[in-house]
């Protein structure tokens, strides 16, 4: 395992006790409101400050990009570590188990090494760039699945920001009719290696943050996927509107997507 990637699995774990710990008395974690739907609990605060700690450890003068406490060091270091403490804050505080630690490290801009651990599942999904996609150590790769109405397709609804709502559900609505279904989980990182394994077949979502989806995405490369924005071109990381599947099934799904996306483009 790269040094840089063996750090980012140690903060990972590291955060995870924190987050499992507290998941044991959820009744007592504090709270706050960002803006509407969108959450942070004290356990996001402390699980991203236990990562941050481990990797600066390590490597003091890389800079840090992180959810809650936003950058430090931007611009002086060509590592940045982009992190994301509970992946699915909103399913973390109720209790519901799908949501994940989310560690990338790009150098010069450029994602080279990505952990998502699922504490729930113990699933420890990482991804060196050139080197491949592992789950548990185990060499994963995308679905081979290549007919749409065999395929599983995974989104995420636009519940801070719902000004691309009304789309969204248009989209989905085709996507339903012609696939075996779709799942909302409520966590992009999980969704997005969920890709990389072959448990979903795509993945679609509009606006997210750098820090949903750094990691996620070098994972899904890795593993032989394809990431793109809803029109299939670069840009996906800027925009924070992305689709991620395997070859034969992107290109089936990106055209269920373009007519409802063609106005905006």
């Amino acid at each position: 395992m790269h040094p840089m990637l063996n750090v980012a699995v140690k903060a990972a774990r590291r955060a995870a006790n924190v987050i499992q710990r507290a998941s044991l008395n959820l009744d007592t974690v504090r709270v706050e409101k960002k803006k509407h739907n969108d959450f942070v609990s004290e356990v996001d605060q402390a699980a991203e400050q236990a990562i941050i700690d481990v990797i600066l450890d390590a490597y003091p003068k890389h800079a840090i990009l992180a959810e809650e406490s936003g950058g430090r060091g931007l611009g002086t270091s060509e590592y940045e570590w982009i992190i994301d403490p509970i992946d699915g804050t909103t399913n973390f505080i109720h209790g519901h188990p799908q949501y994940c630690i989310s560690i990338a490290l790009a150098h010069r801009g450029q994602i080279q090494q990505a952990v998502v651990y699922d504490p729930n599942r113990n699933d420890m999904f990482t991804a060196s760039r050139g080197v491949g996609s592992f789950l548990n150590d185990r060499r994963i790769r995308v679905s081979k699945r290549i007919n749409m109405n065999e395929c599983l397709i995974a989104t995420g609804f636009p519940v801070v920001d719902q000004s691309m709502l009304d789309t969204h559900l248009a989209i989905l609505k085709d996507v339903i009719g012609k696939t075996a279904g779709a799942r909302r989980e409520g966590s992009a990182a999980l969704d997005l290696c969920n890709v990389a394994c072959g448990r979903v077949d795509g993945f679609f979502e509009f606006n997210l943050k750098p820090w949903d989806i750094s990691a996620g995405s070098l994972i899904v490369q890795e593993a032989g996927g394809i990431v793109t924005n809803m029109h299939g071109e670069d840009g996906w990381f800027e925009s924070g509107d992305i689709v991620a599947a395997a070859p034969k099934v992107l290109g089936q799904l990106l055209p269920l997507i373009a007519p409802h996306v063609k106005a905006t483009a």
